[in-house]
């Protein structure tokens, strides 16, 4: 049995938007992002902000460039990446499997929900400490404590897609005859969808937030340390492409997680 869920209007649309291509929004983010880049250039051309401390685009270029040729930019970009991937697909699996049966047990749901509330006020950053002391400073400890900050937000709107979805859509896919698997295939999970991935965008956001601290505090390696060593050299260059590279790299991600629900629930925004 085929059940195309209901489509919601989209804000945008409920308002009079008008619906982009994937050509129309690079463009607007190559826009907005060069406007920025020119306003800042400018400022620093004019001296109105102190270039010592913030320094200006084409500095920040040129820091790039060395750190390319020097291979550091490029090996503590790896090393950062490989350990937010980890810790991010190991989110994802536990977070995921758990948060369904969350949204669709009662049972369930009152056995894990209490262990979820006391530990989800907990920030990631607390648990450093503690890891370095059971793991010691190499990559478990930062794999483990990127999943236990990206771990949440999945989980949180994992559960919360599964259970906001429309009674009425559950009830009338079972008077057409659909079978319980039927019901969760073709109407459960593509409403629930769409809230996972805002779940994962989230997620992903922390594990960057989570993997700067971690790296500050005990890293020989990765973007955390390149900040944390540029500071001590004081190379304010150095700090913004740390920073401008984790930016890069956040934006290049939650743009794949988005392009990837267009392309799984395309029902969305038909």
């Amino acid at each position: 049995m085929n059940l195309k869920p209901y489509k919601r209007p989209r804000s945008a649309e409920a308002f009079g938007g008008a619906r982009t291509s994937f050509a129309h929004r690079a463009i607007f983010s190559v826009i907005s992002i060069s406007t920025v880049l020119v306003i800042w250039g400018g400022l620093s051309h004019l001296g109105i902000i102190n270039s010592v401390l913030v320094p200006s685009p084409a500095d920040v270029a040129r820091a790039v460039i060395a750190g390319i040729r020097d291979g550091s930019l490029l090996e503590n970009t790896t090393v950062s990446m490989v350990r937010v991937l980890l810790g991010f697909v190991i989110a994802l699996m536990i977070a995921i499997p758990l948060g369904i049966m969350m949204g669709v047990s009662r049972v369930f749901q009152d056995l894990i929900d209490p262990l979820v509330e006391l530990l989800r006020p907990v920030p990631p950053i607390a648990l450093i400490p503690l890891a370095i002391l059971w793991f010691g400073i190499g990559e478990i400890s930062k794999v483990l404590i990127i999943t236990y900050g990206a771990f949440f937000p999945i989980f949180i709107n994992t559960v919360a897609g599964f259970r906001d979805v429309d009674q009425v859509h559950i009830r009338a896919a079972r008077t057409l005859g659909a079978r319980r698997y039927e019901v969760f295939r073709d109407v459960i999970l593509p409403s629930a969808f769409p809230q996972i991935v805002t779940g994962a965008r989230l997620g992903m956001s922390m594990a960057f937030i989570v993997l700067v601290a971690a790296e500050l505090i005990a890293s020989s390696a990765g973007l955390g340390y390149l900040i944390n060593y540029a500071r001590i050299t004081f190379r304010t260059d150095e700090i913004f492409v740390g920073i401008c590279t984790i930016g890069v790299l956040g934006f290049v991600l939650n743009k794949g997680l988005i392009e990837i629900e267009r392309f799984l629930v395309r029902w969305k925004y038909l």
